[in-house]
């Protein structure tokens, strides 16, 4: 059944930019509306799908509704893939410059950004996941600025330069909800679609 147009669908932040840029990037078409809620989740631990789909579960069980929950991870190749999911914590104790010196003793400072959105349609139904991939590498031109540089633009400057129209253009998050979009296009054009998990 196609989803009805206009239903709220909370987006699990506190952050108003980030919602505004996920509204921007879905467009007019997404058949729902974006509401922002703030909700303490817990900080799970495992693999990335594992830790989306969990707290996907947890907000809706606590929204009773639909839900749309965002996890990012950043993965160095000289570290196996870490931090991953826990860029977060990596962040706040070590800050970027902190990053870079854990790469110091390697050559290879390549990465890959992954996004991942988990929508919900609500408490007790099933999670699908929609994921985008962007890779990068962490580059370091002055002692104080440490930036990420997406590979596929790297003659255009790093995210924290490119304007927000490129950006947006080909970001991980952008292409996580590209899928997201791109499937609840489907879903709102045909009468009976079946509940399918997004596939890389």
């Amino acid at each position: 059944m196609a989803v009805p147009t206009g239903r709220a669908l909370v987006f699990v932040t506190g952050n108003a930019k980030k919602l505004e840029e996920v509204v921007q990037i879905l467009g007019d078409k997404f058949p729902y509306k974006l509401v922002s809620k703030k909700i303490d989740l817990p900080e799970y631990q495992g693999e990335p799908d594992d830790i989306s789909i969990q707290k996907c579960q947890e907000a809706a069980r606590q929204v009773d509704g639909p839900v749309l929950v965002e996890d990012t991870c950043l993965c160095f190749r000289a570290l196996g893939g870490l931090p991953g999911p826990y860029i977060k914590w990596f962040l706040d104790k070590l800050k970027p410059e902190g990053l870079y010196k854990l790469l110091a003793g390697f050559e290879d400072k390549s990465a890959w950004a992954l996004c991942t959105f988990a929508f919900c349609a609500g408490k007790d139904e099933p999670v699908q996941l929609f994921r985008g991939r962007t890779e990068v590498r962490l580059w370091c031109p002055y002692s104080d600025f440490v930036f990420l540089i997406p590979l596929c633009c790297v003659s255009v400057g790093s995210y924290a330069e490119l304007p927000k129209e490129v950006k947006n253009s080909i970001s991980h998050r952008y292409r996580a909800l590209a899928a997201l979009s791109e499937d609840f296009s489907k879903l709102n054009s045909a009468p009976e679609t079946k509940s399918t998990k997004h596939q890389d």
